[in-house]
């Protein structure tokens, strides 16, 4: 698994308009606010199955009804394809 080049990197974050790059870690985060602790815990729960079956899982942490989601592939030493498809898959759950 290699990391993206910058081009295919800035081509990502425009279809991810929702997420930020983190230069420091080569990573993308996203915040993510819902109206209760139990949405946002099963929200959490749909991420945590989807990234089990791609055995790829995120960074994060939930306070309350926000939880804070940081992507980026250890094995590729920054931000990989991989990453771009959870990315994706998790905006299709609050879409």
């Amino acid at each position: 698994m290699e990391p993206l080049s910058e081009a295919e990197r800035a081509d990502a974050l425009e279809v991810l308009a929702d997420w930020d790059y983190d230069d420091g870690r080569d990573a993308i985060v996203r915040s993510f606010t819902f109206d209760s602790f139990p949405e946002a815990f099963a929200f959490m729960t749909q991420v945590a199955l989807m990234a089990e079956k791609a055995d790829h899982h995120p960074e994060w942490s939930n306070v309350y009804n926000r939880v804070d989601i940081l992507l980026t592939t250890h094995d590729a030493g920054g931000l990989s394809g991989r990453d771009i498809d959870l990315a994706t898959r998790i905006d299709a759950l609050v879409e």
